[in-house]
């Protein structure tokens, strides 16, 4: 007779779910027993990788990904990663481990208590199965709800003793739609509004990128003649940064995102909340007179929009719908946004200089994670995201997602053959939440580079302690970090270079490279304005 784990293991291949990301625990290892030939475990040192580096998988592939992790300890160290996959709408299935059913009653040593309100509210469905028979058709259910819109993380917490019980008849496989249109009459009102406008602005956000819906936004874009911003601190690009449409970021504080937008009298929202802030800068939510219109798949984001009518559907058919319905303007197209200064010269290198020599190495076809907040307005200004799926970062704000989200990245790229290389370029402050992720890019021969700008301290915290006026804030300095021998004692080649020559030789030998590469590059000081 078929047990629990071999329905499981059925189900997990006909579901595509082979790839399993994790660090062992007992109470994981009666599923890990006789692990399959067929399937793939990706080894992390610590549950925080795992989950991120499934969040990148998954995003990169554009399927769900599996996490297995310990129960309570196990998954509590997950949970960081777990609020940024919660935010960046990825479809994770996590498994955590639980102790045996017969001794739940006395809550033994690694007893998950209340195992199914730890992860929350971070999940979008979270349950222990009351029997050890259930535990394929929970997990069919899980794998329906991780990838219906809006798409994020569920979670499973499994007794150790259910893997060996007789199981039921298998649960059959579901399909279910990952994407949904918008109402017509609805979408018909947006239209008409917008070609009434006569000065409207897009912003989009990133479900435009995962809905493939860059060419409909880009046709929206020259239909309507309006300007494009990304919405405030993006999680993937949205648009083609090099169109003559394109006006960067919007700042992510009430007045000042108003401000960017003033004299437009229509503002589209697309694939993003309206809107995501950080300082609490006052003001009004939109320009004086100006009408806001906003498309989302999410309707916990329509509810909570202080501003606006919302319109629910998928980014990339709302986009292309509305392409249909608007005729042409006769308005101008808006004037280019101007290229920035050259950066200055000088040693250490400023953010600029740096990014500015990435810009000149980037692949054509390369695919950017990044988790430096405080080089980000200088890494976005000098490398501009050209093709769909090329930048991805935490929507979450929270740090330790980034490293091991770039190895998820290159991992998928070998696995589905797209070969696409990949550049993380990662704080010296966010580098260590994450650190041991390069041992498993070197275990796994990943060919990533790794680069570091190096200030010796949080200076993105500096800026926002500036920015409110709390001076003599304790722990924003970083001395004494090596970050080369780091790298190296995990596995990984690593190169100091400290002017752009040597960084772009460093960049190129790097993207040669069978495994990882990382390359501190160390950089002014200077602590930059928040806003």
């Amino acid at each position: 007779m078929a047990t629990v784990h071999d329905t499981t293991y059925d189900l997990l291949r006909a579901l595509g779910l082979t790839t399993v990301f994790g660090n062992p625990g007992s109470t994981e290892e009666p599923f890990l027993r006789d692990f399959p030939d067929d399937f793939h475990y990706v080894h992390a040192l610590h549950e925080a990788s795992a989950v991120g580096m499934a969040d990148g998988y998954a995003q990169a592939t554009g399927r769900p990904a599996h996490v297995n992790l310990h129960t309570a300890p196990g998954t509590g160290n997950g949970m960081g990663n777990l609020v940024t996959a919660w935010h960046n709408r990825t479809p994770l299935i996590v498994t955590a481990g639980q102790q045996t059913r017969e001794m739940l009653l006395t809550e033994p040593r690694l007893t998950s208590r209340r195992a199914t309100e730890l992860p929350q509210p971070y999940v979008k469905w979270s349950h222990e199965p009351v029997r050890a028979q259930d535990v394929p058709a929970a997990l069919m259910r899980a794998y329906a709800t991780a990838v219906q819109p809006p798409a994020g993380p569920v979670f499973l917490s499994l007794p150790l003793d259910d893997w060996a019980q007789p199981a039921d008849p298998p649960p059959p496989v579901r399909t279910v739609a990952t994407r949904f249109a918008p109402d017509p009459h609805r979408l018909r009102e947006f239209a008409d509004v917008l070609a009434a406008s006569s000065a409207p602005a897009l912003v989009l956000g990133a479900a435009v990128d995962r809905a493939d819906g860059w060419p409909a936004a880009v046709a929206l874009a020259e239909r309507l003649a309006a300007p494009v911003w990304s919405a405030p601190a993006p999680e993937r690009a949205v648009f083609p940064e090099d169109h003559p449409h394109f006006r960067g970021v919007l700042p992510f504080a009430i007045g000042p995102l108003a401000q960017a937008l003033d004299g437009h009298d229509t503002v589209l929202v697309v694939g993003a909340p309206v809107f995501r802030y950080y300082p609490h800068v006052p003001g009004e939510h939109l320009p004086a007179g100006a009408r806001l219109l906003h498309v989302t798949d999410d309707p916990d984001e329509a509810a909570r929009a202080p501003v606006g009518d919302s319109l629910l559907g998928d980014a990339g058919l709302a986009l292309a719908a509305l392409v249909d319905l608007l005729p042409a303007t006769d308005r101008p197209a808006p004037p280019a946004r101007p290229d920035p200064p050259p950066p200055a010269d000088g040693l250490p290198l400023a953010p600029d200089a740096l990014f500015a020599a990435l810009a000149r190495h980037w692949p054509a076809d390369g695919i950017l994670v990044q988790e430096s907040p405080s080089s980000l307005p200088a890494l976005r200004r000098r490398l501009r995201s050209t093709r769909p799926g090329s930048y991805l970062t935490m929507a979450s704000g929270g740090l330790g997602y980034g490293l091991p989200a770039a190895v998820g990245v290159a991992l998928a790229q070998r696995d589905t053959g797209r070969g696409r290389p990949v550049v993380a370029v990662i704080g010296d402050g966010s580098f260590h939440y994450s650190v041991q992720a390069l041992w498993t890019a070197a275990r796994l021969r990943l060919p990533l580079v790794v680069v570091v700008p190096v200030n010796q301290q949080y200076a993105i915290l500096k800026a926002f302690a500036e920015f409110k006026d709390t001076p003599g804030v304790p722990g924003l300095d970083l001395p004494g970090l090596d970050v080369a021998a780091i790298a190296r004692g995990y596995g990984c080649a690593a190169t100091v270079a400290e002017t752009p020559e040597q960084f772009g030789d460093a960049l190129t030998a790097g993207l040669r490279a069978d495994g990882p590469t990382v390359l501190p590059v160390p950089v002014s000081t200077e602590v930059p304005r928040l806003l």
